[in-house]
Protein backbone atom coordinates (compact mmCIF):
# COMPACT_ATOMS: atom_id res chain seq x y z
CA UNK A 1 0.00 0.00 0.00
CA UNK A 2 2.57 2.25 1.00
CA UNK A 3 4.63 1.77 -2.76
CA UNK A 4 0.94 2.26 -4.22
CA UNK A 5 0.68 5.99 -2.12
CA UNK A 6 3.83 7.16 -3.36
CA UNK A 7 3.44 6.24 -6.86
CA UNK A 8 0.38 7.27 -7.22
CA UNK A 9 1.13 10.87 -5.46
CA UNK A 10 4.35 11.16 -8.32
CA UNK A 11 1.95 10.10 -11.13
CA UNK A 12 -0.87 12.90 -9.82
CA UNK A 13 2.00 15.67 -9.67
CA UNK A 14 1.58 18.28 -12.32
CA UNK A 15 4.31 17.88 -14.60
CA UNK A 16 4.96 14.62 -14.29
CA UNK A 17 3.89 12.96 -17.58
CA UNK A 18 4.40 8.74 -18.73
CA UNK A 19 8.13 9.31 -20.34
CA UNK A 20 9.09 11.69 -16.77
CA UNK A 21 7.82 9.27 -14.54
CA UNK A 22 9.88 6.42 -15.96
CA UNK A 23 12.83 8.30 -15.75
CA UNK A 24 11.85 9.55 -12.29
CA UNK A 25 11.73 5.79 -11.24
CA UNK A 26 14.82 4.58 -13.36
CA UNK A 27 17.15 7.38 -11.90
CA UNK A 28 15.97 6.86 -8.13
CA UNK A 29 15.29 3.33 -8.15
CA UNK A 30 11.69 3.73 -6.09
CA UNK A 31 8.58 6.27 -6.37
CA UNK A 32 8.99 7.33 -2.65
CA UNK A 33 12.77 8.16 -3.09
CA UNK A 34 11.21 10.35 -6.31
CA UNK A 35 8.96 12.41 -4.73
CA UNK A 36 11.68 13.20 -1.65
CA UNK A 37 13.76 14.11 -4.52
CA UNK A 38 11.23 16.54 -6.82
CA UNK A 39 11.25 19.91 -4.46
CA UNK A 40 15.36 20.03 -5.31
CA UNK A 41 14.53 19.11 -8.52
CA UNK A 42 12.21 21.53 -9.00
CA UNK A 43 13.89 24.48 -7.57
CA UNK A 44 16.91 24.19 -9.93
CA UNK A 45 14.92 25.53 -12.54
CA UNK A 46 13.44 28.69 -9.99
CA UNK A 47 10.08 26.62 -9.71
CA UNK A 48 7.82 25.24 -6.86
CA UNK A 49 6.26 21.75 -7.52
CA UNK A 50 3.00 21.16 -6.00
CA UNK A 51 3.51 17.73 -5.25
CA UNK A 52 -0.20 15.42 -4.93
CA UNK A 53 -0.75 14.72 -1.34
CA UNK A 54 -1.06 11.32 0.39
CA UNK A 55 -4.65 12.02 1.29
CA UNK A 56 -5.53 12.48 -2.29
CA UNK A 57 -4.07 9.11 -3.53
CA UNK A 58 -5.45 7.20 -0.58
CA UNK A 59 -8.70 8.68 -1.41
CA UNK A 60 -8.58 7.77 -5.33
CA UNK A 61 -7.59 3.79 -4.26
CA UNK A 62 -10.67 3.75 -1.31
CA UNK A 63 -12.68 4.92 -4.35
CA UNK A 64 -11.73 2.36 -6.69
CA UNK A 65 -11.87 -0.21 -4.20
CA UNK A 66 -15.59 0.82 -3.26
CA UNK A 67 -16.65 -0.38 -6.96
CA UNK A 68 -14.63 -3.59 -6.56
CA UNK A 69 -11.28 -2.04 -9.10
CA UNK A 70 -7.71 -1.60 -8.33
CA UNK A 71 -4.75 0.06 -9.76
CA UNK A 72 -2.22 -1.30 -12.04
CA UNK A 73 0.94 0.66 -12.14
CA UNK A 74 3.62 0.21 -14.87
CA UNK A 75 7.10 -1.98 -14.70
CA UNK A 76 4.73 -4.38 -12.14
CA UNK A 77 3.78 -7.50 -13.35
CA UNK A 78 0.24 -6.63 -13.32
CA UNK A 79 0.26 -4.63 -16.02
CA UNK A 80 -0.32 -5.32 -19.43
CA UNK A 81 3.25 -5.79 -21.38
CA UNK A 82 2.66 -4.73 -24.75
CA UNK A 83 0.91 -1.30 -23.64
CA UNK A 84 4.43 -1.12 -21.45
CA UNK A 85 6.11 -1.18 -24.86
CA UNK A 86 4.60 2.35 -25.70
CA UNK A 87 6.61 5.47 -25.32
CA UNK A 88 3.53 7.27 -23.71
CA UNK A 89 2.48 4.33 -21.70
CA UNK A 90 -0.42 5.84 -18.94
CA UNK A 91 2.07 4.89 -16.41
CA UNK A 92 -0.74 3.26 -13.87
CA UNK A 93 -4.33 2.24 -14.92
CA UNK A 94 -7.60 1.23 -13.27
CA UNK A 95 -8.44 -1.85 -13.82
CA UNK A 96 -12.55 -3.33 -13.10
CA UNK A 97 -13.18 -6.82 -13.53
CA UNK A 98 -10.98 -9.81 -14.61
CA UNK A 99 -7.63 -8.55 -15.08
CA UNK A 100 -6.67 -12.31 -16.07
CA UNK A 101 -7.59 -11.12 -19.97
CA UNK A 102 -4.50 -9.02 -19.86
CA UNK A 103 -2.44 -12.30 -20.03
CA UNK A 104 -3.79 -13.32 -23.26
CA UNK A 105 -3.40 -12.49 -26.99
CA UNK A 106 -5.83 -9.24 -28.15
CA UNK A 107 -6.54 -7.96 -30.90
CA UNK A 108 -8.40 -4.25 -31.26
CA UNK A 109 -11.79 -4.01 -33.40
CA UNK A 110 -12.74 0.19 -33.59
CA UNK A 111 -14.92 2.16 -36.15
CA UNK A 112 -17.66 4.04 -36.74
CA UNK A 113 -20.22 5.06 -34.15
CA UNK A 114 -22.74 5.64 -36.83
CA UNK A 115 -22.25 2.29 -38.30
CA UNK A 116 -23.85 0.88 -40.93
CA UNK A 117 -26.25 -1.85 -40.31
CA UNK A 118 -24.34 -3.91 -42.08
CA UNK A 119 -20.90 -3.23 -40.52
CA UNK A 120 -22.78 -4.08 -37.24
CA UNK A 121 -23.36 -7.37 -37.79
CA UNK A 122 -20.09 -8.03 -39.48
CA UNK A 123 -18.22 -6.76 -36.69
CA UNK A 124 -20.25 -8.37 -33.71
CA UNK A 125 -19.94 -12.01 -35.37
CA UNK A 126 -15.85 -11.49 -36.46
CA UNK A 127 -15.59 -10.45 -33.01
CA UNK A 128 -17.59 -13.62 -31.75
CA UNK A 129 -15.47 -15.80 -34.12
CA UNK A 130 -11.85 -14.39 -32.75
CA UNK A 131 -13.53 -15.14 -29.59
CA UNK A 132 -13.83 -18.54 -30.40
CA UNK A 133 -9.94 -18.77 -31.41
CA UNK A 134 -9.25 -17.29 -27.90
CA UNK A 135 -8.53 -13.71 -28.56
CA UNK A 136 -8.99 -11.39 -26.40
CA UNK A 137 -11.48 -8.17 -28.44
CA UNK A 138 -10.17 -5.08 -27.23
CA UNK A 139 -12.69 -1.46 -27.98
CA UNK A 140 -13.34 1.82 -26.58
CA UNK A 141 -17.10 1.04 -25.53
CA UNK A 142 -18.99 3.57 -27.86
CA UNK A 143 -21.41 2.92 -30.00
CA UNK A 144 -21.71 1.44 -33.71
CA UNK A 145 -18.82 -0.76 -34.58
CA UNK A 146 -17.31 -0.75 -30.83
CA UNK A 147 -20.07 -2.00 -28.84
CA UNK A 148 -20.81 -4.34 -31.67
CA UNK A 149 -17.43 -5.88 -30.76
CA UNK A 150 -17.83 -5.90 -26.86
CA UNK A 151 -20.87 -7.39 -27.54
CA UNK A 152 -19.97 -10.24 -30.00
CA UNK A 153 -16.85 -11.35 -27.81
CA UNK A 154 -18.19 -11.39 -24.76
CA UNK A 155 -18.57 -15.00 -23.67
CA UNK A 156 -15.07 -15.81 -24.32
CA UNK A 157 -13.36 -12.12 -23.51
CA UNK A 158 -13.59 -8.73 -23.98
CA UNK A 159 -11.66 -5.58 -22.48
CA UNK A 160 -13.65 -1.60 -22.81
CA UNK A 161 -10.62 1.28 -22.46
CA UNK A 162 -12.88 4.27 -21.65
CA UNK A 163 -12.45 8.03 -21.91
CA UNK A 164 -13.34 8.73 -18.14
CA UNK A 165 -13.42 7.15 -14.86
CA UNK A 166 -13.83 3.05 -14.90
CA UNK A 167 -17.32 4.10 -12.74
CA UNK A 168 -18.94 6.40 -15.30
CA UNK A 169 -20.84 5.41 -18.03
CA UNK A 170 -20.47 6.75 -21.37
CA UNK A 171 -22.36 6.99 -23.77
CA UNK A 172 -25.67 6.16 -21.66
CA UNK A 173 -27.01 3.99 -23.83
CA UNK A 174 -23.93 1.46 -23.36
CA UNK A 175 -25.19 1.24 -19.34
CA UNK A 176 -25.98 -2.11 -19.31
CA UNK A 177 -23.37 -3.18 -21.51
CA UNK A 178 -20.63 -1.56 -19.50
CA UNK A 179 -22.24 -3.41 -16.40
CA UNK A 180 -21.84 -6.63 -18.25
CA UNK A 181 -18.41 -6.37 -19.54
CA UNK A 182 -17.28 -5.17 -15.58
CA UNK A 183 -18.75 -8.57 -14.92
CA UNK A 184 -17.77 -11.23 -17.23
CA UNK A 185 -14.69 -8.84 -18.87
CA UNK A 186 -12.82 -5.64 -18.29
CA UNK A 187 -13.09 -1.81 -18.53
CA UNK A 188 -9.86 0.08 -18.16
CA UNK A 189 -9.29 3.87 -17.55
CA UNK A 190 -6.17 6.36 -17.67
CA UNK A 191 -8.63 9.23 -15.53
CA UNK A 192 -9.35 9.34 -12.19
CA UNK A 193 -12.57 7.55 -10.23
CA UNK A 194 -15.53 10.10 -10.80
CA UNK A 195 -13.58 12.10 -13.93
CA UNK A 196 -16.71 12.53 -16.83
CA UNK A 197 -14.65 12.22 -20.03
CA UNK A 198 -14.00 15.24 -22.32
CA UNK A 199 -12.56 15.54 -25.65
CA UNK A 200 -9.22 15.34 -25.29
CA UNK A 201 -9.13 12.13 -23.18
CA UNK A 202 -10.47 10.14 -26.17
CA UNK A 203 -7.18 10.47 -28.34
CA UNK A 204 -5.04 8.81 -24.74
CA UNK A 205 -8.11 6.41 -24.59
CA UNK A 206 -7.32 5.39 -28.45
CA UNK A 207 -3.34 4.74 -27.77
CA UNK A 208 -4.65 2.20 -24.97
CA UNK A 209 -6.66 0.56 -27.42
CA UNK A 210 -3.98 0.21 -30.20
CA UNK A 211 -1.24 -0.88 -26.89
CA UNK A 212 -2.65 -3.55 -25.74
CA UNK A 213 -3.22 -5.56 -28.64
CA UNK A 214 -1.26 -7.23 -31.37
CA UNK A 215 -3.13 -5.40 -34.29
CA UNK A 216 -6.00 -3.28 -35.16
CA UNK A 217 -9.14 -3.90 -37.18
CA UNK A 218 -10.92 -0.67 -38.78
CA UNK A 219 -14.61 -2.07 -39.68
CA UNK A 220 -15.98 1.26 -40.92
CA UNK A 221 -14.28 4.73 -40.67
CA UNK A 222 -13.80 8.19 -42.09
CA UNK A 223 -10.34 9.33 -42.85
CA UNK A 224 -10.14 11.56 -40.18
CA UNK A 225 -11.98 9.50 -37.58
CA UNK A 226 -10.89 8.59 -33.92
CA UNK A 227 -10.36 4.75 -35.46
CA UNK A 228 -7.53 5.84 -37.98
CA UNK A 229 -5.96 7.99 -35.33
CA UNK A 230 -6.04 4.10 -33.53
CA UNK A 231 -4.73 2.39 -36.76
CA UNK A 232 -1.80 4.96 -37.17
CA UNK A 233 -0.53 4.43 -33.04
CA UNK A 234 -1.07 0.80 -33.67
CA UNK A 235 1.02 1.34 -36.83
CA UNK A 236 4.03 3.58 -35.33
CA UNK A 237 4.24 0.70 -32.17
CA UNK A 238 4.89 -1.89 -34.81
CA UNK A 239 1.31 -3.50 -34.61
CA UNK A 240 -0.41 -4.83 -37.67
CA UNK A 241 -3.41 -2.68 -39.07
CA UNK A 242 -6.05 -4.49 -40.56
CA UNK A 243 -9.01 -2.58 -42.29
CA UNK A 244 -12.42 -4.28 -43.74
CA UNK A 245 -12.83 -2.88 -47.51
CA UNK A 246 -16.48 -1.22 -47.86
CA UNK A 247 -17.66 0.55 -50.92
CA UNK A 248 -16.36 3.85 -52.17
CA UNK A 249 -19.61 5.50 -52.37
CA UNK A 250 -19.94 5.28 -48.61
CA UNK A 251 -18.22 7.23 -46.73
CA UNK A 252 -17.80 5.29 -43.82
CA UNK A 253 -15.64 3.38 -45.85
CA UNK A 254 -13.24 6.13 -47.06
CA UNK A 255 -11.15 4.94 -43.98
CA UNK A 256 -10.69 1.68 -44.06
CA UNK A 257 -9.71 1.85 -48.17
CA UNK A 258 -7.53 4.26 -47.16
CA UNK A 259 -5.90 2.37 -44.92
CA UNK A 260 -5.69 -0.72 -47.31
CA UNK A 261 -3.92 1.40 -50.22
CA UNK A 262 -1.68 2.54 -47.63
CA UNK A 263 -0.89 -1.47 -46.61
CA UNK A 264 -3.25 -2.62 -44.38
CA UNK A 265 -3.85 -6.13 -44.27
CA UNK A 266 -7.76 -6.57 -46.09
CA UNK A 267 -9.94 -8.56 -43.65
CA UNK A 268 -13.23 -10.57 -44.62
CA UNK A 269 -12.93 -12.92 -41.64
CA UNK A 270 -11.76 -14.52 -38.57
CA UNK A 271 -9.30 -16.57 -40.59
CA UNK A 272 -7.41 -13.33 -42.05
CA UNK A 273 -7.08 -11.67 -38.64
CA UNK A 274 -5.62 -15.08 -37.65
CA UNK A 275 -3.12 -14.92 -40.37
CA UNK A 276 -1.90 -11.69 -40.27
CA UNK A 277 -1.09 -11.69 -36.25
CA UNK A 278 0.37 -15.21 -36.74
CA UNK A 279 3.77 -13.38 -37.32
CA UNK A 280 3.72 -11.34 -34.21
CA UNK A 281 6.43 -12.41 -32.32
CA UNK A 282 7.07 -15.69 -34.45
CA UNK A 283 8.82 -18.53 -32.78
CA UNK A 284 6.46 -18.16 -29.70
CA UNK A 285 4.30 -21.03 -29.46
CA UNK A 286 0.56 -21.07 -29.11
CA UNK A 287 0.78 -17.29 -27.80
CA UNK A 288 1.22 -15.61 -30.87
CA UNK A 289 4.51 -13.81 -29.35
CA UNK A 290 6.22 -13.53 -26.61
CA UNK A 291 5.14 -9.84 -25.69
CA UNK A 292 2.01 -11.31 -24.38
CA UNK A 293 4.02 -12.88 -21.15
CA UNK A 294 3.13 -10.89 -18.11
CA UNK A 295 5.88 -7.89 -18.06
CA UNK A 296 8.49 -8.26 -15.09
CA UNK A 297 9.36 -5.25 -13.37
CA UNK A 298 11.88 -2.91 -14.61
CA UNK A 299 11.57 -4.47 -17.74
CA UNK A 300 10.61 -0.94 -19.07
CA UNK A 301 13.13 0.67 -18.11
CA UNK A 302 15.73 2.46 -20.25
CA UNK A 303 18.94 3.90 -19.71
CA UNK A 304 20.05 3.83 -15.86
CA UNK A 305 20.49 7.78 -14.54
CA UNK A 306 23.91 9.74 -14.90
CA UNK A 307 25.15 12.90 -12.82
CA UNK A 308 24.99 15.99 -15.10
CA UNK A 309 26.96 19.22 -14.26
CA UNK A 310 26.63 22.62 -15.33
CA UNK A 311 28.50 22.41 -18.52
CA UNK A 312 26.61 19.28 -19.83
CA UNK A 313 23.13 21.03 -18.85
CA UNK A 314 24.51 24.36 -20.86
CA UNK A 315 25.45 22.64 -23.86
CA UNK A 316 21.88 20.60 -23.78
CA UNK A 317 20.41 23.62 -22.82
CA UNK A 318 21.65 25.34 -26.10
CA UNK A 319 20.75 22.90 -28.33
CA UNK A 320 17.26 23.28 -27.40
CA UNK A 321 14.57 25.73 -29.44
CA UNK A 322 11.07 26.23 -29.88
CA UNK A 323 10.83 24.00 -32.73
CA UNK A 324 10.89 20.29 -31.67
CA UNK A 325 14.16 17.77 -31.90
CA UNK A 326 14.32 14.30 -31.98
CA UNK A 327 16.51 13.27 -28.83
CA UNK A 328 18.94 11.09 -30.67
CA UNK A 329 20.18 14.23 -32.28
CA UNK A 330 20.57 16.17 -29.36
CA UNK A 331 23.10 13.13 -28.17
CA UNK A 332 24.82 13.27 -31.70
CA UNK A 333 25.39 16.92 -31.38
CA UNK A 334 26.06 17.43 -27.81
CA UNK A 335 28.54 14.21 -28.00
CA UNK A 336 27.76 13.68 -24.24
CA UNK A 337 26.33 10.07 -23.45
CA UNK A 338 22.39 8.93 -23.61
CA UNK A 339 21.91 9.04 -19.86
CA UNK A 340 23.57 12.45 -19.10
CA UNK A 341 21.13 13.93 -21.92
CA UNK A 342 18.11 12.09 -20.39
CA UNK A 343 18.99 13.37 -17.15
CA UNK A 344 19.43 16.98 -18.36
CA UNK A 345 16.14 16.70 -20.12
CA UNK A 346 14.33 15.29 -17.21
CA UNK A 347 15.62 17.96 -14.98
CA UNK A 348 14.57 21.29 -17.38
CA UNK A 349 11.25 19.35 -18.13
CA UNK A 350 10.39 19.49 -14.18
CA UNK A 351 11.55 22.97 -14.21
CA UNK A 352 8.97 23.99 -16.55
CA UNK A 353 11.77 24.44 -19.22
CA UNK A 354 10.64 21.49 -21.71
CA UNK A 355 7.97 20.50 -23.96
CA UNK A 356 7.85 16.42 -25.00
CA UNK A 357 6.58 15.42 -28.10
CA UNK A 358 5.30 12.86 -29.97
CA UNK A 359 7.81 10.19 -31.23
CA UNK A 360 10.87 10.97 -28.87
CA UNK A 361 11.40 14.71 -29.48
CA UNK A 362 11.60 17.55 -27.34
CA UNK A 363 11.77 21.83 -27.50
CA UNK A 364 12.35 24.24 -25.66
CA UNK A 365 9.15 25.83 -23.21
Amino acid sequence: MADAIARLRLIRTDSIGPVTYRQLLTRFGDAATALRALPDLARRGGRALVVASAAAAEAELAALDRIGARMLFIGTPAYPSLLADLETAPPVLAARGDTGLLDRPAVAIVGARNASAAGVRFARQLATDLAAEDMVVVSGLARGIDAAAHQGAMQGGTVAVVAGGVDIVYPPENAALMAEIAEQGLILAEQMPGVEPQARHFPRRNRIIAGLAAGTLVVEGAPRSGSLITARVAAEAGREVMAVPGSPLDPRAQGCNLLIREGATLVQSAADVIEALSAFGQGAGSQLGLRFKIAEPGAWRGEMAADAGDAERAEVARLLSPTPVAIDEIVRLSQLPAAVVATVLLDMELAGALVRHAGGRVAGA
